[in-house]
């Protein structure tokens, strides 16, 4: 009579790999370590990013404050701010935090402590966003800077408005934001999910010329 081995016991993570890849409502299967452009949808974005909550939700109104509505501020404030950018460089303005409808909105404090390997992580993610769109893989010195400037004062206008910062304490952090006309505070109200989802495609679809 055989006896049985005893079973070994489940000692936690299984032999293969972990999962790195993200399946999306589109159907596509986003590979996080190793993106391809193919694998990218202007949907997938879109709707993922009205559904990330810039400042961790800490905002007030009855709607987070997504980075769908964040990346559109930032767009408006780079018309005014650098009115001679072309459609392309405001495409790469209005995706400067595509990477986040996949890795999320994470505060600066907690990317600091994370260093190289987020930082790897997101552009990976943003070339390969880049280049689903037709844009350069990597995005020329001038225009990151333009970008950055108008990240910079948006965030100021978002810490004070709706983040509870006080001025002097956003002006530390921030810096002296530039005058704005009043259109821009209809981009500081939060607003629904759906709605960000909806104002997002739309300007996509401005910038980007029908085949």
């Amino acid at each position: 009579m055989r006896t049985r081995r005893p079973r070994r016991a489940m000692s936690g993570a299984p032999d293969k790999a972990p999962r790195a890849w993200q399946r999306m409502l589109s159907g596509r299967r986003l590979d996080l370590l190793d993106p391809s452009p193919l694998d990218v949808e202007i949907a997938d974005i879109a709707h993922g990013l009205a559904r990330v909550a810039r400042w961790n939700g800490q905002t007030i109104g009855p709607h987070i404050f997504s980075v769908a509505q964040h990346s559109l501020l930032v767009d408006a404030i780079a018309e005014h701010v650098h009115p001679d950018l072309d459609a392309r460089a405001r495409l790469v303005v209005l995706l400067h935090d595509a990477p986040e409808y996949v890795i999320g909105d994470m505060i600066s404090p907690f990317k600091a402590v994370l260093g190289g390997n987020y930082k790897d992580v997101e552009r990976r993610l943003a070339a390969a966003i880049h280049l689903r769109f037709g844009l350069p893989a990597t995005t020329p010195a001038a225009l990151v800077r333009a970008t950055k400037r108008a990240d910079r004062i948006a965030a100021f206008l978002e810490a004070t408005r709706l983040a509870g910062f006080a001025r002097e304490e956003a002006l530390r952090f921030f810096g002296r934001p530039a005058p704005l006309p009043p259109t821009i505070d209809r981009f500081l109200a939060p607003w629904s999910a759906d709605e960000a989802e909806t104002r997002f495609l739309a300007r996509f679809d401005a910038l980007v010329p029908s085949p």
